[in-house]
């Protein structure tokens, strides 16, 4: 057995090997030397690493791995836990990073006499990096703990030869934050990236609950671009409740630059580990809707200059605690939910606030920026008053970019969204106003916000874009559902003959599936997905994949996600209805989402217009279909369709394929004339449509 113990999943051999997860079974059932369980449970075991590649190698199973693959089964199958072998890995990638030539010399011996060496060498560079050991989030560890990591380290040497030790660790850090969706609160990075910007280029910079970091690195990269960063001029300070995340970002900081770095762990708003700094800028992405922040043992907290934030405000409690820690002039931006601009209970804090020139500005993003995705998340930019100085400012820039929300077709577009934001907030940062730009961003004087509510949320105070792109557009809609109509007019089916209903030789999906006509996949819950999602509401109402940073790909049991291909049709199991879809040009290559079947037909056997087009069928159906209490289910293995020539499939298929531009034809005049509808009625009630 290894010396480090590393422990792999089923899931995991199936990579190793290039293989499903049903392989692995199929293995364990019919090869009594298969290597036994060490680990797991009953449903899940773990197996010995260096038994299954001993195993797979004398069976010739086993396939050229890339060396990262293995490098993470390591760190995942780590017997004292991934996060452990993650610190670990990146102490040792900073040393090899910083004094490559010690690392060669630590590792030409064996495991154990790399473990017994390695403890001073890297306290020699995590102290330059960290500052002193009592105050440090990366505690040096001894040769006791490192032993079991030997071979881990070894391995993330090699990958971080082939990779470099920066790439390596953020490879390996992904993973693992990929593996682990519900365990930490990501910033995805095209949202770190612009408050980095809406902030600035800035020497010291805090993150109070920098989680895993990405808003540090984001404000590292900008001074990077400006030519500091490489001098190590930059301060990078951070804190996390988490020693865990402390420590990982830490680490990853010190391989992302050469700025000090300094983290802490501990509970920000009740241990402050920073209490004497003043920074240029402050970043935070806070914990929402905390109840237990801290409200009853900090009353009487100096860092309340707006007001002691109620105790469902913890967001507030926040805003107040970036603006202390900030210089005379310094810039805070923190994510905050959509609910904490208008609640009442934090309306006086929000007016002083307002009041006294600290809150510059209020941006709301679209749906999906980040957790929560259903949640169309605000950014607050924050400037700390000076003492003494110009007086506050008349007026507070309020943007709402839920113009820029995700199309349906992919993520979100950050570079346009991007653009917009700053566009709107570098004119207004220098000169105190900005020209209104209709439905997305505004001047807002404070008098007009300073009411019973004090509403701050943008959309609120945004006359909404006209629906259609204004009156001026109109016509053009008009123009569009008139052509589409036409359209839909010629594609409208001719009538048919009635004729006596064929008795037709019939088989099922699930024979054509064992005979290899056809390629069945099922959908489940994979691991996150970066990428259009083709989801079963997506096939229902005809739209193209949609792509949500928390979607779930359909999974072999190894976490890998299906991709569509042209010709594959999708067919969703769930709701009763009797659809199938097509996969086009413009679908292929989205990942397949759950209680969906993708069906791959050979195209030399099966026509896959003629396929989708008889399980549209609705006797068909009738007959696959299960019944539960609150859902149906369609077992698509059951369904049935003709046995026919290729060249008679391909005449049904034509058939079929027209029927389905009528169908899109119908659909995109409804939605044609819902937008005229929609917005001839603003039109007419904001006064730029004349009743005549």
């Amino acid at each position: 057995m290894q010396e480090n113990g590393t422990e792999v999943t089923a899931a995991g051999i199936a990579r190793l090997a290039g293989v499903g997860r049903a392989a692995v079974s199929n293995w364990r059932r019919r090869h009594a030397d298969f290597p036994r369980p060490v680990g797991g449970t009953e449903t899940s075991p773990s197996f010995a690493l260096a038994e299954v590649e001993e195993w797979l190698r004398a069976q010739g199973k086993l396939a050229e791995v890339p060396l990262r693959e293995r490098v993470w089964q390591q760190v995942a199958g780590h017997p004292q836990g991934p996060v452990t072998a993650l610190v670990h890995t990146g102490c040792a990638l900073l040393l090899l990073h910083d004094r490559p030539t010690v690392w060669l010399e630590l590792t030409a011996g064996s495991d154990e006499r790399l473990a017994d060496l390695l403890p001073g060498p890297l306290d020699q560079v995590l102290t330059p990096h960290f500052g002193a050991l009592r105050k440090r989030a990366v505690a040096t560890p001894d040769a006791a703990q490192l032993r079991p990591s030997a071979a881990l380290l070894r391995a993330a040497g090699d990958l971080a030869a082939e990779l470099g030790a920066r790439k390596a660790y953020e490879f390996l850090l992904g993973r693992h934050l990929d593996a682990s969706p519900r365990q930490y609160t990501l910033t995805p990075s095209g949202l770190a990236a612009l408050m980095a910007d809406l902030a600035g280029p800035a020497g010291k910079v805090l993150d109070p609950a920098c989680g895993t970091g990405a808003l540090l690195r984001a404000a590292a990269a900008l001074q990077d671009t400006g030519g500091t960063a490489g001098t190590g001029d930059q301060q990078l300070y951070g804190q996390d409740g988490s020693p865990e995340l402390a420590a990982l970002t830490a680490l990853r900081l010190a391989l992302h630059t050469r700025a000090a770095v300094r983290t802490a762990a501990a509970d920000t708003l009740r241990e402050d580990a920073y209490g004497s700094l003043r920074a240029d800028a402050v970043l935070c992405h806070p914990p929402f809707n905390e109840r237990n922040w801290g409200h009853d043992e900090l009353a009487y907290d100096p860092r309340w200059e707006y007001g002691f934030p109620a105790r469902t405000e913890s967001e507030l409690a926040w805003v107040q605690h970036a603006l202390a820690r900030l210089r005379d002039g310094g810039a805070a931006v923190l994510l905050m939910p959509p609910a904490a601009a208008s609640r009442r209970s934090g309306r006086r804090i929000r007016a002083d606030l307002l009041r006294r020139g600290a809150l510059r500005a209020v941006i709301a993003l679209p749906p999906g920026a980040a957790a929560p995705h259903n949640l169309p998340l605000h950014l607050w930019v924050l400037r700390r008053p000076a003492a003494t100085g110009r007086p506050a400012h008349p007026e507070v820039l309020l943007a709402d970019t839920a113009g820029y929300a995700a199309d349906g077709r992919g993520a979100l577009d950050w570079r346009a969204l991007h653009a917009a934001v700053l566009d709107a907030w570098r004119p207004f940062d220098r000169t105190g106003t900005a020209p209104e730009q209709p439905g997305v961003s505004r001047c807002v004087p404070v008098i007009e916000l300073l009411d019973d509510d004090v509403d701050l949320a943008p959309a609120r105070h945004l006359p909404p874009p006209a629906a259609g792109g204004g009156a001026e557009r109109l016509g053009d809609v008009r123009d569009r559902l008139g052509e589409t109509l036409r359209l839909a007019g010629r594609l409208t089916p001719s009538p048919a003959d009635p004729r006596p209903p064929a008795r037709l030789p019939l088989t099922t999906i699930g024979e054509l599936a064992r005979g290899g006509v056809l390629r069945l996949r099922t959908g489940g819950s994979g691991g996150p997905v970066r990428g259009p999602v083709l989801t079963d509401h997506d096939v229902l109402a005809g739209t193209g994949p949609s792509a949500t940073a928390s979607a779930a790909a359909l999974s072999e049991g190894d976490g890998e996600p299906v991709l569509t291909a042209p010709g594959d049709v999708v067919v969703p199991v769930l709701g009763g209805g009797s659809v199938a879809r097509v996969v086009d040009g413009a679908d292929a290559g989205a990942a397949l989402g759950r209680n969906l079947v993708l069906l791959r037909p050979d195209p030399a056997a099966l026509d896959p217009w003629f396929l989708a087009g008889f399980l549209r069928g609705t006797a068909g159906n009738r007959r696959a279909s299960s019944y539960a209490s609150t859902a149906t289910r369609l077992d698509v293995r059951r369904l049935q369709l003709p046995r026919l020539p290729l060249e008679q499939q391909r005449t049904y298929g034509e058939r079929f394929r027209a029927l389905a531009e009528f169908e899109e034809a119908l659909r995109l005049a409804g939605r044609l004339g819902e937008q005229l509808v929609r917005g001839m009625y603003d039109g007419l009630t904001d006064g730029t449509v004349e009743p005549g």
